[in-house]
């Protein structure tokens, strides 16, 4: 976790109502990360959410991609200031994946490959409001920005959407993950503009 990469820089504001405050639009797709790009082979991953009765429920590549998958269109926002309009994903709803978990824990951790974390209300997971994400504008996503598979929570700042996620661990508690550790704010609502402590 010691390499950031460039880009965490801000530029000036604009002046858009569809832009949440202290944001600017661009049209590309910068490449944010802490720490190396994992690579991971499809054959090899695996997703599993565990729940605080000791149950471990787990998926296959093959097993992912069997189940509903839907078309997302979203704007996403970067903690970094910037904003990119109109994306288009194609993943797996996490209500699908969470249809046979039962838990009375409210909170969730996210895991990546290569040990980056970070923490997620439930509720911020489940109506139609995040997915587990492995096509971006129509192509399988590039390892660069989470593939196989990353999180995709689009109504939060994009550091909540785990790239090259592996897993959900429920917790009693909004316990920080990795950049809630280090100064980000707890939940981080782009429209509130939640950057940092």
């Amino acid at each position: 976790m010691g390499i950031i990469s460039r880009g965490f820089s801000g530029r000036s504001r604009e002046h858009n109502p569809d832009l949440p405050p202290g944001q600017f639009l661009t049209t590309d797709f910068p490449v944010l990360s802490a720490g190396p790009t994992p690579r991971i082979d499809t054959d090899e991953w695996e997703f599993t959410i565990s729940t605080e009765k000791g149950t471990t429920h787990h998926w296959t590549w093959a097993e992912l991609m069997a189940l509903p998958i839907e078309d997302i269109a979203t704007d996403i926002h970067c903690v970094t200031r910037w904003s990119k309009f109109g994306t288009s994903w194609r993943g797996v709803s996490l209500d699908t994946l969470f249809k046979d978990v039962d838990t009375s824990y409210g909170y969730t951790m996210i895991h990546s490959y290569g040990g980056y974390t970070t923490n997620v209300p439930l509720a911020d997971l489940m109506g139609g409001k995040a997915w587990i994400a492995f096509e971006f504008d129509g192509e399988p996503l590039h390892p660069e920005h989470g593939g196989p598979a990353r999180l995709l929570v689009p109504h939060l700042y994009f550091w909540k959407s785990a790239k090259w996620v592996r897993g959900i661990e429920m917790h009693k508690s909004d316990d920080p993950g990795f950049w809630e550790q280090n100064g980000y704010n707890i939940y981080g609502d782009p429209w509130k503009e939640q950057r940092y402590w």
